[in-house]
């Protein structure tokens, strides 16, 4: 089976007033059809912007500027084949070459993503209930083009003459009650409880958890292909945080759905997980299964996140947290060599050249980003303490 999504050196820069920032740098990986990948680092590592650059939803000063997001999809190809060629490659499109507006028609029935803060994704001066209802809305309208990414669900009841009516006629709403039906059958799939009385109110009337489940089924109303999930547990107490994973773990299982999974948490990773790419200062530096992360891990910054967890079976034991602290990502700070070598207790003169990836034991599905995947740590060729003496990180 081939990867429905293909990311081949894929680079994203912030041109700001103090300097060009280098957010995600020459990424590659690939996701399969129907698994749960997961990307897990320190915040600042860059996790949050390969998921937005992925979905092309990076706003100024950012800008994608290298590599490939390909997706694959014969009849997405087929549609845009006559007028973007560049774009295709077999059943393969690539969106980082596609026109913005392309890009926003795959936006619902191709991808979704599920923010961080529920809060402020949600218009305040609107039910939960219309924004939802509004997403299916737009998604079925749109579905009734003959010239756009076609959703699952298709029904004439929103196609453009419908949208006209609607537009003239001051009795007829540009939300359909079949979409406001769905968008109960959405709150109801999610575990909103009373969701048909739930539907009529707004933001504020909703816990954080039901506000976090309300997002879920606003990602769900375009049926997506692909769903990002960008810290979807964040703020969230313990016991909420178990049922959103729980949620998102039975509609991927029941739609068959592709789930990119953002986290810094490794308890989230293990749950969720079926492979899972260790990210740092922009760049994934250790990918593969999960036993190959926690039980095979390479990378001392791997080896670091999981020092860091707390062992509930040891009183007493202390954490092993990482020195040092992630780079700024400035990219006349960053160099041209391995960028955790100033926080590494095993870095060595090598380092200091650029790490490819290299295969763990054979293993296709176990890379990382550093000699040690080859050779022993050797005391005797170790950095000196100070080689990295006056450099901001």
């Amino acid at each position: 089976m081939k990867p429905i999504l293909r990311i081949s050196d894929l680079s994203t820069r912030f041109f700001t007033k103090s300097g060009q920032v280098n957010a995600v740098e020459s990424l590659s990986m690939s996701i399969d059809d129907g698994e749960v990948f997961g990307i897990v680092g320190e915040s600042g590592s860059g996790k949050s912007v390969t998921a937005r650059s992925l979905i092309r939803l990076i706003e100024s000063p950012g800008k994608i500027t290298a590599g490939k997001i390909e997706y694959r999809n014969a009849e997405v190809a087929d549609e845009i084949e006559d007028s973007n060629p560049e774009a295709v490659d077999g059943d393969y499109v690539d969106l980082a070459a596609l026109p913005e507006d392309v890009v926003r028609s795959l936006r619902g029935p191709s991808f979704s993503m599920i923010f961080q803060d529920p809060e402020s994704s949600f218009n305040p001066t609107l039910t939960v209930g219309e924004q939802i209802a509004e997403a299916v809305e737009v998604q079925r309208r749109a579905s009734s083009n003959p010239r756009s990414v076609k959703s699952r669900t298709s029904s004439s009841a929103y196609s453009l003459r419908s949208y006209a009516y609607g537009t003239i006629m001051p009795n007829r709403s540009y939300v359909s009650s079949e979409s406001k039906d769905r968008a109960v059958e959405l709150l109801q799939q999610v575990g909103i409880p009373d969701p048909e009385e739930r539907v009529d109110e707004y933001p504020h009337e909703y816990s954080g958890g039901m506000l976090q489940r309300a997002m879920i089924a606003q990602a769900l109303a375009g049926e997506p292909d692909i769903l990002v999930a960008d810290e979807p547990t964040t703020a969230l107490d313990v016991t909420i945080q178990a049922q959103v994973l729980n949620l998102l773990r039975d509609i991927q299982e029941e739609t068959g759905m592709t789930i990119l999974l953002i986290t810094h948490n490794l308890g989230v990773i293990a749950r969720m997980c079926d492979r899972v790419g260790v990210m740092y200062a922009g760049e994934i530096v250790e990918r593969g299964t999960l036993s190959n992360i926690f039980d095979e891990a390479v990378h001392p910054y791997t080896k670091g996140l999981l020092g860091s967890i707390p062992d509930i079976g040891s009183a007493g034991g202390r954490l092993q947290p990482i020195e040092g602290n992630v780079p700024s990502l400035m990219d006349e700070e960053m160099g041209n060599r391995c960028y955790f070598a100033d926080r590494c207790p095993k870095a060595m003169k090598t380092c200091l050249e650029k790490p490819a990836d290299l295969s763990v034991d054979g293993a296709k599905e176990h890379e990382v980003q550093c000699v040690l995947a080859k050779e022993e740590y050797d005391e005797s060729d170790a950095l000196d303490p100070g080689q990295f003496e006056g450099e901001d990180s």
